[in-house]
């Protein structure tokens, strides 16, 4: 492709992720579903170039930064309040699923060998959290629910990924169970070392790095450290930059300093946006070499196997999570009991298995042709995977709002409550610190009143914010807060149209103010 077609190419894709983008917040439906659909749309434009995406781009290119941004972001100790269920769903699921779908695609797709249709369920196998979370976020459902659904999806990558690695390695070379098996714990075991590894590397050097754009640069830099070089070694890439993103974000170090939080935290979540999105987009994008390659009685085989594998991936986990799950009171102590999960999370668990990029991404990165992998084959191959992806987020994400609220799980206010206390907690320590500073005479006492003011005004906004009742003396905080902060950026742009201060001038200081705004702030 040369780059006349990729200007086209990447154009196209800006144009469908911003227009998507905008219609997916009018409609209320997942950008996803938009980004396939106008992909699809902008593949039989005039003068678009067919798509094929080289395995390697998608392999090396969106794998690590997606893997070791969801680990890193991870809550390690809800996790392991509830890791039986989520070890249950993560490994047991993902690996019956891959072994069920495989079973699916070889008594339809004949002319796979049974190493590319294991790579092939590998594919659908993992979920995608990103709709669910959203939507159970969005109507306050229990937060247990949400650990349960992150904690999986974080697991069932690694565990997918590791069992697409293991079949497209076996294509190529003959396997044997032994062998297998030795690889397999090769493959893992290398993979977890080198990344803690890589984890406890970049730990240390992030210390010694002030300069924030260093720190941003370094954070992208990290799960390509960790995926490639484990890759090339021949152990799991993905494990490496999902233990590498896990240490880091489990250290109080974390991704970045404080310093260079805030654009960070920006950085990488455009990264990602644009990582998921521009998969989606490039799946639609390759609709028409799908098409094209998809004649005769490919089509009925296509269409059948989408259907297929869509209705096993579903049954399979309504089936896991309503009659697997209660087994665990059978299991040895209670630590290990998870029965008390009540039937009605359980199906909202059952119900949050949408499939998104880490699927694309995955199909997308199988070789183009292998033994038991024919190229002429492909289009049925991307179609199957890419109708599944679909149609499972399209079923899921337009009915779970539903099934919540009619099961009553709406209600749930935690995260914000939790908010409001962990803020008055930290506030009500620091005047208990200032308090014994200036006891202790450490602190003068113009000083200490000056920072006891700005603490108490503090803790009255958190309780304006909160709705508790406070006296009538008292000014709402907030109201106050905003409209101090409006009058100081109408100052501030007079001074530069005034010519007193320069853009650099005024832009600092509008960073600054950004930190005073309390309409500019996000929970997590």
């Amino acid at each position: 492709m040369g780059p006349e077609s990729l200007f086209i190419v990447g154009l196209a894709v800006t144009v469908v992720v911003l227009l998507s983008r905008a219609l997916a917040a009018r409609m209320g439906v997942p950008d996803a579903i938009l980004l396939v659909v106008l992909g699809a749309a902008a593949a039989f434009l005039p003068g678009m170039p067919e798509i094929a995406l080289p395995p390697e781009v998608v392999l090396l290119g969106f794998l690590p930064p997606l893997v070791y941004y969801a680990a890193f972001f991870s809550a390690p100790r809800e996790a392991k309040a509830d890791a039986v269920p989520i070890t249950a769903l993560a490994i047991g699921l993902t690996t019956v699923t891959t072994l069920a779908v495989a079973a699916v695609l070889r008594g339809i797709l004949p002319d796979l060998s049974w190493a590319a249709a294991i790579a092939l369920g590998a594919a659908v196998a993992p979920t995608d959290p990103v709709a669910a979370i959203s939507i159970m976020k969005r109507l306050n459902a229990p937060g247990r629910l949400v650990t349960i659904v992150e904690g999986e999806n974080l697991i069932n990558d690694a565990v997918a990924l590791t069992a697409f690695v293991l079949a497209v390695e076996a294509l190529t070379t003959s396997f044997t169970l032994g062998h297998g098996i030795a690889r397999l714990a090769e493959v893992v075991a290398g993979g977890v070392a080198y990344g803690l590894l890589v984890g406890f590397v970049a730990s240390r050097l992030r210390r010694r790095i002030r300069d924030p754009g260093s720190q941003i640069v370094v954070s992208l830099l990290t799960p390509y450290l960790a995926f490639v070089p484990a890759d090339e070694l021949g152990f799991s890439g993905v494990l490496a930059a999902v233990c590498a993103g896990f240490y880091l974000g489990t250290r109080g170090e974390g991704m970045l300093q404080p310093a260079s939080r805030l654009p960070g935290q920006l950085f990488w979540q455009v990264l990602v946006f644009l990582l998921e999105s521009a998969l989606f987009v490039l799946l639609g994008l390759e609709v028409r070499l799908i098409v094209r390659q998809l004649t005769g009685a490919a089509w009925s085989s296509a269409i059948l196997g989408a259907v297929a594998v869509t209705a096993v991936i579903v049954a399979l986990r309504l089936a896991w999570t309503q009659f697997v799950f209660p087994l665990s009171r059978y299991l040895p102590g209670r630590h290990f009991a998870f029965d008390h999960l009540p039937w009605r999370d359980r199906l909202v668990i059952g119900w949050s298995g949408m499939r998104g990029a880490i699927s694309l991404a995955i199909v997308l990165s199988l070789p183009m042709s292998a033994p038991g992998l024919p190229p002429e084959r492909r289009g049925e191959r991307l179609f199957v995977i890419g109708a599944v992806v679909f149609t499972a987020l399209i079923g899921y994400a337009t009915t779970l709002p539903g099934l919540l609220r009619r099961l009553g799980m709406t209600e749930s206010d935690r995260v914000r409550i939790e908010y409001q206390e962990a803020r008055k907690a930290v506030v009500d320590a620091a005047l208990a610190r200032l308090d014994e500073l200036i006891e202790k005479g450490e602190v003068d006492d113009r000083t200490g009143g000056t920072f006891r003011r700005l603490y108490e005004s503090l803790r009255d906004q958190v309780r304006t914010e909160s709705g508790e009742d406070l006296d009538e003396e008292v000014t709402d905080v907030l109201v106050l807060r905003r409209e101090l902060v409006r009058t100081q950026r109408e100052k501030l742009r007079r001074l530069y149209s005034e010519g007193r201060i320069s853009a650099e001038v005024m832009r600092a200081v509008d960073r600054w103010l950004d930190l005073e705004d309390p309409d500019i702030r996000e929970v997590g």
